[in-house]
C-alpha cells in the first residue's frame, strides 16, 4: 500500500501543475458600459465601439454576440485575437419609435471567460 502511495502522490502533483500551467484566453474591456447621452428619434441609427482586449496567454476567440431585442445589432471582430492585442465590437442601436430611456445589456460569448461577458448602452431617446 505504501508503494502505492508512494508512487501515486507524486503523480497527483504533476496532473495538477499541468493543468494549472495550461495558457488561457482573458476577454476585457477598457470600458463595459457606452451612454450615448439624449439622441433623436429622427436621427436613425447610433454606433459605438467597444475595444475588446485580451490580457491572457491564448488567443481570443468572441463565438457570439447575443443583443436584448432586434433594435440592437453588433459587429465583431472574427478573427482570433492575440495575446495583448485588441479587437473590437460595434453596438448600433434603432431608435426608431423607441421613446425614452433604454439600457441594453449585450452577452459576450468567448474562450476568455466561462459564462458571458457584459457591455452594456443606454441613452434616452427623444421625439
Amino acid at each position: 500500500m505504501k508503494k502505492i502511495l508512494f508512487i501515486l502522490i507524486p503523480m497527483l502533483f504533476i496532473a495538477i501543475g499541468t493543468v494549472s500551467a495550461q495558457k488561457k484566453a482573458v476577454i476585457v474591456a477598457d470600458t463595459t458600459v457606452y451612454d450615448f447621452g439624449e439622441i433623436k428619434e429622427e436621427g436613425g441609427i447610433v454606433s459605438c465601439v467597444f475595444k475588446i482586449n485580451n490580457a491572457g496567454e491564448a488567443p481570443l476567440v468572441i463565438t457570439r454576440v447575443i443583443t436584448p431585442c432586434g433594435c440592437t445589432t453588433t459587429e465583431w471582430t472574427k478573427e482570433p485575437i492575440a495575446p495583448g492585442e485588441s479587437g473590437e465590437i460595434k453596438v448600433s442601436y434603432n431608435p426608431a419609435g423607441r421613446p425614452g430611456p433604454f439600457t441594453k445589456v449585450l452577452s459576450i460569448y468567448s474562450n476568455g471567460k466561462n459564462g458571458s461577458y457584459a457591455l452594456t448602452i443606454r441613452g434616452k431617446v427623444l421625439q
